[in-house]
């Protein structure tokens, strides 16, 4: 997962950045849509690396279970955690 996770600290050191970057908007009393705007930038990056890690974990974990139980027991791992964050 090396390209992957080049990729994936990136965009989290990214999200970081971005999250200092708010917080000193906010100390400073700034318009609150121009921080609203800041804030969804910086989800739509964290929704980015997330899909990222899901799909490197596709391609490697479930890809290469060991046995059928193994990789149902991957992919209900993967629905219910997808099931936790629709509600």
């Amino acid at each position: 997962m090396q390209a992957e996770k080049t990729k994936i600290t990136r965009l989290l050191k990214t999200a970081r950045g971005q999250l200092e970057g708010i917080l000193r908007m906010v100390e400073e009393d700034r318009y609150c849509v121009e921080i609203a705007q800041q804030l969804m930038a910086t989800e739509a990056i964290l929704n980015r690396a997330n899909k990222e890690i899901l799909t490197a974990h596709l391609k490697t974990c479930v890809k290469n279970a060991e046995s059928d139980e193994e990789r149902e027991q991957k992919i209900d791992e993967l629905v219910s955690m997808l099931g936790k964050i629709m509600k």
